[in-house]
């Protein structure tokens, strides 16, 4: 059985595929609401009638909910939010499979500089609140953000960053124990 992208961002939570009406009980949580929201927006394309409707639903959720994500961000399976409000993530941002993004996150393009363009970020991600990302940078795969953390440099697979400035550790383990129920 093909479980649908919302149902696998629903299994990280519960670490079980839920029918339809089991993933609508859990939408009472906003974070899991909005990722239900986001997904179904981006199955309809802007220009069209449903899309534009769908679009409007979304905007009135990040307003209230307080997620500045859009539906143009290519956000891979699994994707999960651990607390709800004050995130802002940049449309042009990629994200990988089974990613942990907690409140207060900021992921940003820069404007200008060597790093002008926005972060591209690999699978199984955790990035913890107050954490900040910005520029044409590449983090790897099973890395570990610290909170508070700011990150405007690549990142290698298999790190932890801290800091402000950020300080790299390389660390096989990095995300063991914060991404539970990977797809």
């Amino acid at each position: 059985m093909k479980n649908s992208i919302i149902q696998q961002d629903f299994y990280r939570e519960s670490g079980t595929y839920l029918s339809k009406i089991q993933i609508w009980k859990k939408c009472f949580s906003p974070n899991l609401h909005f990722i239900y929201l986001l997904r179904i927006t981006q199955k309809y394309p802007k220009n069209t009638i449903i899309g534009k409707i769908w679009r409007l639903i979304l905007r009135h959720y990040q307003i209230k909910y307080g997620f500045q994500i859009y539906p143009e961000t290519q956000i891979g399976p699994g994707f999960y939010l651990g607390h709800w409000g004050a995130l802002v993530i940049n449309p042009k941002t990629i994200i990988g499979k089974n990613c942990n993004i907690a409140q207060g996150v900021t992921i940003g393009q820069a404007n200008r500089g060597k790093n002008e363009g926005v972060p591209k970020i690999g699978n199984e991600v955790w990035i913890g609140p107050n954490a900040v990302l910005v520029g044409n940078i590449t983090v790897g795969n099973n890395v570990l953000i610290a909170p508070n953390s700011f990150v405007c440099f690549d990142v290698p697979a298999n790190s932890v960053v801290m800091g402000n400035p950020g300080v790299i550790s390389p660390n096989e383990k990095a995300t063991l124990g914060y991404i539970n129920h990977k797809i």
